[in-house]
């Protein structure tokens, strides 16, 4: 006699043996008698017995009208579609969510940015997760999308490709090329008299022609690369602009990619090695990659149980040359950079210079090396130069310590020498809101250190990027005259004399909150410090009269992250 369990077990074994190679845990959602309303359920959205017998393969996409970073990104997922479904594949697309760091910029609205990158982390996961996909395809555009995803990835590990949606078109005026950096410094020019309310009306109207993400080496552009340095994208894909069509194929090709890591079983697990974090780091420092590659990377490590420290970055930093003339620190943007080959071109010069580790796995399938066999390098120009005669000998980002900094923080030193020692009297401030206010007033002056504190990631809450003011103070001649530091972040798109991530942040009793007004701060490029010139004894004693400041949220996803969130020395991560 033939029992129930009987039955269901041969059906198993049936389906079984026609499992399809790659579909490794999505037949728990498709095979047997007690999946039956499940498939009813896939039926209901066209798909075929064939369909849910491939391996499933989610696509996670961006795609919205709030920024446009990823306002092109729909037509992207169509592309990764096709490609996997003709590789053998059944896409499911899901959305998540982004906001724009451009427009929330310089608001209380802004304090959710780097929220932000923990909700898409999570929700991606928890799609992935939840429906069992084999694979994972996932297309990102704007600053906290990118590393979100990939911190997903790497939670995950199913067989994943990252997609850049790529950066904008230059606008042009006045027969030049503009972008969103020349408009946030145009305000400092309006404020200063240098340029009227239609010259700024013009250059506003102007500046971004277009989807894509913020053209030069800017958050975007700095994570589409480390993405590329990693290998989880395919190569050559990081500096695509969003409307040019080698989007559209790299977007497909996508899309057969997965499909061949989930027949070779090759995970984030095999890409997302040390040395392949080290390859990331190296890239960006040669590139002159924004300063939160040193909140995104290490959380993306974390999430490999691989540690990377403020420490390792700035060591990595010191044996690795400044090769990419990029914005903001120098000429060009990643439209320049992808006319002379793309970020493969830069790697191959480090490659071959022995900088980076050419064994790492790659989406591809191949190596590092294995992908740069073939790529020409050309001639050196002034766009990307060579190893031999590099734009500095040292790469952007150090890491500075010292009594104000004792768990490190982060300077960008495009523009500044080596044993150098500058400072001035400090000018605190309790928030970003005060900065601007006294530029307005234009009451920052040559040689002040401004300190802004009570904005870090528990302060803040949500470690507030500060283009408005670095962009103004550029803007009214003060880049390079004042410094200026704080516990929160900078926009990729900042430069000037400028040190974020100080830790511990002020909210948690670092020493930062005990800064009073004219006291002398000095930053030593020589024993790489940050220090405020008084004694040990009575920074201790401000310290212990120091009080927390009550929480500024206490319910909402802005209390969650307060009581979550880990130091900026460690990524900001909240789990």
């Amino acid at each position: 006699m033939t029992t129930s369990s009987d039955s269901q077990q041969k059906l198993n074994n049936k389906r079984s043996s026609k499992r399809a190679p790659g579909k490794w845990r999505s037949w728990e959602t498709t095979e047997g008698a007690v999946r039956a309303p499940h498939r009813s359920m896939m039926k209901a959205m066209g798909l075929s017995d064939k369909d849910i017998a491939a391996p499933f393969v989610g696509v996670a996409s961006t795609h919205n009208e709030v920024t446009p970073c990823n306002a092109g990104i729909e037509p992207l997922i169509e592309e990764v579609k096709r490609g996997v479904f003709a590789a053998g594949g059944t896409p499911f697309t899901f959305g998540t969510i982004t906001v724009s760091d451009a427009i929330s910029m310089g608001t209380e609205g802004m304090r959710g940015s780097l929220v932000s990158r923990e909700v898409i982390a999570d929700s991606i996961e928890t799609v992935v997760f939840a429906e069992r996909y084999d694979g994972l395809v996932a297309v990102a555009g704007c600053d906290k999308s990118l590393p979100g995803a990939m911190m997903a990835m790497a939670r995950l590990d199913v067989p994943s490709v990252f997609i850049y949606g790529g950066s904008i078109m230059p606008g042009s005026l006045h027969g030049e090329d503009i972008q969103i950096q020349t408009v946030f410094e145009a305000v400092g020019r309006y404020q200063t008299g240098q340029i009227d309310s239609d010259e700024l009306y013009a250059i506003e109207s102007h500046a971004c022609p277009g989807p894509g993400s913020c053209g030069g080496m800017f958050t975007a552009n700095t994570m589409s690369s480390i993405g590329e340095a990693l290998g989880l994208s395919l190569p050559g894909s990081a500096s695509e602009p969003n409307v040019d069509q080698r989007k559209a194929a790299s977007s497909r090709e996508a899309g057969h990619a997965v499909l061949n890591l989930m027949r070779q079983n090759i995970r984030p697990s095999d890409i997302l090695t040390r040395k392949a974090f080290e390859n990331a780091v190296t890239v960006v420092v040669a590139m002159g990659g924004s300063t939160n590659t040193t909140l995104h990377l290490p959380a993306i490590a974390h999430e490999m149980n691989v540690q990377l420290t403020l420490k390792d970055i700035h060591d990595i930093s010191m044996r690795t040359p400044l090769i990419a003339n990029m914005t903001p620190g120098g000429k060009y943007v990643m439209l320049d950079v992808d006319r002379n080959g793309g970020i493969p071109v830069v790697m191959k010069r480090l490659l071959d210079a022995g900088l980076l580790h050419g064994d790492c796995m790659t989406v591809t399938g191949k190596t590092i090396a294995e992908n740069l066999a073939n790529v020409k390098t050309g001639e050196p120009n002034d766009v990307v130069y060579s190893v031999e005669k590099p734009i500095s000998k040292t790469g952007g980002l150090v890491t500075l310590f010292g009594n104000l900094a004792p768990d490190g923080c982060v300077l960008k030193v495009a523009g500044h020498q080596f044993g150098q020692t500058f400072g001035g009297p400090a000018k605190v401030f309790d928030g970003e809101e005060g900065v601007m206010e006294a530029l307005e007033r234009r009451d920052i002056h040559e040689g002040d250190a401004i300190v802004i504190r009570y904005e870090g990631p528990k302060g803040g809450p949500g470690m507030r990027e500060m283009l408005s003011v670095t962009a103004a103070l550029v803007g009214q001649g003060l880049g390079e005259k004042v410094l200026l530091m704080t516990d929160g972040r900078f926009s990729g798109a900042s430069h000037g004399s400028m040190i974020g991530h100080i830790g511990p942040e002020a909210a948690v009793g670092g020493p930062i909150a005990a800064v009073e007004n004219g006291d002398q701060i000095e930053v030593d490029l020589d024993n790489f410090e940050l220090n405020v010139k008084i004694s040990d004894q009575e920074l201790k004693s401000r310290l212990s009269k120091w009080q927390p400041k009550p929480p500024p949220y206490t319910k909402g996803v802005l209390s969650k992250y307060i009581k979550l969130v880990n130091p900026a020395s460690t990524g900001a991560v909240t789990g």
